[in-house]
């Protein structure tokens, strides 16, 4: 089991409530996760509440009162796969499942002040692999092909083209039932290295373009069919003009 730590800062509103952007975590299936409070020490009146909920977090899921001394999860579907730690508050959710993905806010009140952060959890199943992305020519012209890299059944994916180590482009992926393709266009003498690669925030998979092999070869055949259909139009275009001359001299003969 691997154990993904999250930090972050945040400051204390001495006034009321302060708020922040929501931080996304990523896990496999059956990992360890920690969302840091980011509080060296909880004081003896603190009250720490953690919710969670899919759409938004509606539902107190663990509670820690220090000054009850007292921690409580409520959550029953859930309560066997949490822990908090006693000196930080931290939500620690053990041997995670995709029942836990969603959004987690949590809420430190220390009279005056409330603490608030959010953080959205996504699981991924087991395995997590990616399919191999698959590229295939959809189109050429006498000096460039058009190749596509393409990929089915992903889902919270992105696709992308690289030149070297740098994106050529990129398209995100929320759900793949079909095919999800992204578009490049090289030229049959281009020296540059390309590949296609498919990732997601826990694995990836790559597939590099040889345009020599895929596109080199189609060239060829586009020139070679090329010359072949302008001789079939030239001979077919003898053939009719020979008939049409003989038509021609068959019809003055018989007057």
């Amino acid at each position: 089991m691997c154990l993904i730590f999250l930090q972050c800062l945040f400051f204390w509103h001495l006034d009321g409530v302060f708020g922040d952007e929501v931080k996304s975590v990523s896990v496999m299936e059956g990992d360890t996760v920690t969302l840091y409070t980011d509080v060296t020490h909880i004081h003896t009146d603190d009250v720490i509440e953690w919710m969670f909920g899919v759409q938004s977090p509606d539902e107190i899921i663990a509670e820690l009162n220090r000054e009850a001394n007292k921690t409580s999860f409520i959550n029953e579907r859930l309560k066997n796969h949490l822990q908090i730690d006693d000196q930080t508050g931290s939500l620690i959710i053990t041997n995670i499942t995709t029942e836990h993905t969603g959004l987690y806010q949590l809420e430190i009140n220390r009279k005056p002040s409330v603490l608030i952060r959010h953080f959205n959890l996504t699981v991924y199943v087991i395995p997590a692999r990616l399919p191999v992305p698959v590229i295939r020519v959809s189109s050429s012209s006498s000096s460039s092909c058009s190749v596509l890299c393409s990929v089915m059944n992903a889902s919270h994916v992105s696709v992308s083209w690289y030149n070297g180590s740098i994106i050529h482009s990129s398209i995100s992926v929320s759900d793949v039932k079909s095919t999800a393709s992204l578009h490049l266009e090289v030229e049959y003498h281009d020296s540059n290295t390309y590949r296609c690669v498919i990732n997601n925030p826990i694995t990836n998979q790559t597939q590099h373009l040889h345009i020599n092999d895929l596109c080199h070869k189609l060239s060829v055949c586009v020139e070679c069919c090329g010359f072949t259909e302008a001789v079939i139009r030239l001979v077919v275009s003898a053939v009719v003009g020979v008939a049409t001359i003989g038509v021609v001299i068959y019809d003055i003969r018989s007057r």
